[in-house]
């Protein structure tokens, strides 16, 4: 195609779920907001008890509110979009609006591979090496790891946003998502985009399989560490602390491996849409209700907040 020839793109159209008739699109969007209330509500609970309660100010619970944060930014980037898409059928978005939204994506997806793995070290330092926990495991220390998760997001995200929409868009502009994710979008570019591909599979390596890879060499060090505990009741203590992360990670990276590291052709755009609900919308979701129901020390500081938020007389 000519320069001359080409059509300059001022906004993209994401084609969401308009395939699917008004009447299941409007129940999409109670569904999907009502998760999305739960959501905003259970991270928030989440950070309010972790903070309020002076029982649950270890370092898992610090990095736990901080898991909270990066869910409610990556609700918050993906959600309200979608919502609009489907009830009152707003498809369009402009291109600085595409860019902001994949720029943030790219943010809290990368900072919350990062702050697992964070999350999965904690652990394993935790029951493989108790006796030096209080040393690694510091205030100082503790408050470095969540910044290194959280400026994580930072580099991958310039660098990948900042390449794409620095590429030539001669039309169409209908984006085969519900969000600007990167594999749709650069589907539309009018140029060779061979090298970036290549860089896009690096930075998927370095921020998806490496820290997913690090937090199962931690679990393999963990469960053989709890599994040549003598104390039955030690080995129950130590696994009740590390199943709901293991849960968190599963849900997460089992979509997320399945979503990024299938070949293109494998996998239709439609069930694409699928796996990336259950990393957007259903993980953040069940996250808090992972940790919540899953966890005695949160449940029993619920109730000491809720105890003195209310008073005795109205539980």
């Amino acid at each position: 195609m000519m320069w001359g020839n080409w059509t300059i793109v001022s906004e993209f159209v994401l084609v969401s779920f308009s395939a699917l008739s008004s009447e299941l699109q409007a129940l999409l969007f109670l569904l999907f907001l009502i998760i999305y209330l739960v959501t905003l509500m259970g991270n928030l609970l989440i950070i309010l008890v972790t903070t309020a309660d002076s029982a649950l100010q270890s370092p898992m619970y610090f990095f736990l509110r901080n898991l909270s944060f990066l869910e409610i930014g990556f609700n918050l980037v993906i959600v309200p979009k979608m919502l609009g898409t489907l009830i009152i059928q707003n498809t369009t978005i402009s291109f600085l609006g595409c860019a902001t939204q994949m720029y943030f994506f790219f943010f809290f997806g990368a900072a919350e591979c990062c702050l697992l793995a964070t999350m999965a070290y904690d652990r394993y330092v935790a029951i493989c090496d108790p006796l030096r926990y209080p040393v690694l495991m510091g205030r100082s220390a503790c408050a470095q790891l969540a910044a290194a998760s959280w400026f994580s997001g930072f580099p991958v995200a310039t660098v990948q946003t900042t390449w794409i929409f620095s590429f030539p868009f001669c039309g169409p502009n209908r984006v085969n998502h519900f969000f600007c994710d990167s594999p749709p979008v650069i589907a539309l570019v009018c140029a060779d985009t061979s090298l970036f591909e290549l860089e896009a599979l690096t930075a998927t390596v370095l921020f998806i399989l490496f820290p997913f890879l690090m937090i199962l060499g931690s679990y393999v060090r963990i469960l053989s560490t709890i599994f040549r505990m003598p104390s039955a009741e030690g080995k129950r203590k130590a696994f009740s602390t590390c199943s709901s992360h293991l849960l968190v990670v599963s849900l997460f990276y089992s979509t997320a491996i399945l979503t990024y590291f299938r070949p293109r052709s494998s996998t239709s755009p439609e069930n694409k849409k699928l796996l990336s609900l259950s990393y957007t919308v259903v993980t953040p979701m069940l996250n808090p209700i992972i940790y919540s129901l899953r966890n005695s020390e949160v449940k029993a500081a619920l109730r000491r907040v809720t105890h003195r938020t209310l008073g005795p007389q109205k539980l």
